[in-house]
């Protein structure tokens, strides 16, 4: 332990050199070791590595951006109180995800993020705070032209930050609900879906989402993935019954009608999530029936009483 100590603090001094080509070469060699050694990252973050790799994100080469960006995304597996207390490093991880023309750089930014705010909850308000990086990673699933997999990792940032109730509202009014309902109706790469179903059933959970969706046709959206008639995966079924059932929870009267309607037509498929899905989607279906259920035979007592 004590050899890879030492090999990590010499590494880690060369990052200041005033040769580029040192600078450069040791910056390769840290990505490598953090990669293929988990022992080595606790000791490449204790030996003051992260201020430096944060420095190295406004690099202007692409390929000296993406080494800096894999190794901070290899030490947030075991060293994300390092990163997080690192002075400016959100800054450069938002001018990467901007600027950068690496989509690996871009990439292991915002799998960096995810990391981060999956495993600390006292990230998640911090990280929602840097508007800057919520606007760019929305902008990233917008873009026709992305890598899947920079959507991907993208999506799974935005997931993390709507973990946190009051990231939510933040979301919807940079205008989230629309860029994945229009992610979720045109892009059936792998995995895409899934992720972005999963995102739009968590900002589903604030009382803002209930116009915006309305406005980008989210409701049409999460019914035709509860059809017989489409191919939907389970996981997107499972999320489409989570944003459904977030809608009945924070929506308005208006919106809770809309659910039940959408819940009357789809009531066969919920059902099915209920009986053969996960623990959790077999308990979001299960309240999400009885709440169609319910309101109905509400709706239809009162119908009565006024005839």
């Amino acid at each position: 332990m004590e050899d890879k100590r030492r090999t990590a603090r010499n590494l880690v001094a060369k990052l200041s050199s005033v040769s580029e080509r040192t600078r450069n070469e040791a910056l390769a060699e840290l990505r490598l070791i953090s990669r293929q050694d988990p022992e080595s990252r606790p000791l490449i973050a204790d030996a003051g590595a992260v201020p430096y790799l944060s420095e190295t994100l406004y690099s202007s080469s692409p390929a000296i951006q993406e080494n800096a960006a894999a190794t901070l995304l290899n030490l947030s597996i075991t060293s994300r109180d390092s990163l997080m207390s690192t002075r400016g490093l959100l800054d450069a991880l938002s001018h990467a995800l901007s600027n950068s023309a690496s989509q690996g750089a871009v990439q292991s930014c915002a799998a960096t993020l995810h990391s981060i705010l999956i495993a600390d909850e006292s990230s998640r308000p911090i990280i929602g705070s840097k508007r800057d990086i919520l606007y760019t990673l929305l902008s990233i699933i917008g873009d026709e032209h992305a890598p899947a997999r920079s959507i991907k990792d993208a999506l799974k940032a935005l997931f993390g930050i709507a973990l946190y109730q009051l990231n939510r509202a933040s979301l919807v009014g940079l205008g989230a609900v629309p860029a994945l309902v229009s992610l979720i109706v045109r892009d059936a790469r792998k995995g895409i879906v899934e992720d972005a179903t999963a995102v739009l059933a968590q900002i589903a959970g604030c009382e803002e989402s209930e116009e915006a969706m309305r406005k980008a046709g989210g409701l049409e959206v999460l019914g035709d993935l509860l059809d017989e008639k489409t191919a939907a995966s389970t996981r997107m079924r499972e999320n489409a019954v989570g944003a459904l059932l977030n809608l009945a929870r924070c929506g308005g009267e208006r919106g809770r009608k809309e659910v039940r309607e959408m819940g009357v037509k789809v009531m066969d498929v919920i059902r099915e999530v209920g009986e053969n899905g996960s623990p959790k989607g077999k308990a979001k279906a299960v309240e999400l029936l009885k709440f169609v259920v319910d309101g109905n035979e509400n709706e239809n007592e009162r119908e009565g009483e006024n005839k």
